[in-house]
């Protein structure tokens, strides 16, 4: 039978990262979802895919903050020297634009993405089948790019001052920088068309799906508030999803939903939902699990069939809801 794996933050700008992710046996049956933050180069997307398109049988992507980074001075080669094999797509070296801003970047990330046959948020939501037998686990993959609208915040902070909220704690993400909405005037307005879009497909799809069939959804960042938890940096939040989609996993019958960008590996329930934040994260992040012997592999979230099936003891809080199990190491 073949599963269902995901897994996020990959950043492979960071060599030991890099190192890792080229120590991944074959999947040849298996599915992997990259639920973003592969890294900031359009390079770093050819290097990805055409490893995890050769590994895997199927691949999905989304994007992270960081695929949509425009780099100062960006010029940037289609890979890394020796990165890809010389049959991939972008063995030609042909120079690309890393200067690229906004959905302009985006667009060419997905332009990547699908020169591997990779799926994306652009292409039509595909059901996976675990196997060709009639008894088959389906699901409905539903990969999503929504970004963030500076929502996760106190009631009592505006949208005007949020930014000085967060630096009242020396708090100010890259992105400010480096993550520009063009040709939106503001990243909450690019937010606001991307969740338009995003639940009409999502209305359309659902109105389709037999109860046979489960739904996976995929989006970097985070759908609910309450599943954010940074302790070093809590007002880091703003930049981490929005409210406008705190009861998605419920008005669109989801069975798992997939987020990273937290770099805080964790399983929560909410209204008998499963969420999986499946961040690798920074060398440092994970560095713990790798001197246990642990590798990407490892670090691999199965999402079906579902692990908790197995009648594996899982403590409940109250509600009928099932604890958070923190993942450290996998």
């Amino acid at each position: 039978m073949g599963k269902l794996y995901a897994i996020s933050d990959l950043h492979i700008s960071h060599k030991s990262n890099h190192e890792a992710l080229y120590l991944l046996p074959p999947h040849p049956e298996d599915t992997l979802i990259i639920a973003g933050d592969i890294g900031e180069k359009l390079e770093h997307l050819h290097t990805t895919f055409a490893l995890t398109t050769k590994l895997f049988k199927q691949v999905f992507w989304v994007p992270g903050n960081h695929e949509l980074y425009t780099l100062p001075h960006a010029a940037g080669v289609a890979h890394e020297d020796n990165a890809l094999s010389p049959t991939s797509p972008a063995s030609a070296q042909v120079p690309v634009p890393d200067n690229l801003r906004g959905e302009m970047k985006y667009l060419e990330c997905v332009k990547v993405a699908n020169d591997y046959g990779v799926i994306t948020p652009e292409d039509e939501f595909v059901t996976w089948h675990s196997d060709d037998t009639p008894n088959a686990i389906k699901a409905l993959i539903c990969p999503m790019f929504l970004l963030y609208d500076y929502s996760f915040r106190p009631d009592d902070v505006t949208r005007e001052n949020a930014l000085a909220w967060a630096q009242e704690h020396n708090i100010m993400a890259t992105d400010e920088a480096l993550l520009h909405p063009d040709p939106y005037e503001t990243r909450d307005a690019w937010c606001d068309a991307l969740l338009a879009k995003t639940e009409q497909r999502l209305q359309s799809a659902m109105s389709k799906v037999d109860a046979e069939t489960k739904v996976v959804l995929i989006n970097h960042w985070p759908l609910r508030e309450d599943l954010v938890t940074i302790p070093s940096i809590p007002r880091f939040s703003l930049w981490c999803g929005t409210k406008r989609t705190e009861d998605w996993h419920t008005r669109f019958k989801a069975d798992v939903v997939i987020t990273g960008h937290l770099h805080v590996r964790r399983t929560d329930w909410r209204n008998g939902v499963r969420f999986e934040e499946v961040s690798l994260g920074y060398p440092r992040q994970w560095e713990s699990a790798r001197e246990r012997g642990k590798g990407v592999e490892q670090m691999m979230r199965q999402v079906l069939p579902n692990p908790y099936d197995d009648g594996e003891d899982v403590e409940f809080a109250g509600l009928g809801e099932r604890k958070t199990i923190w993942r450290m190491h996998g």
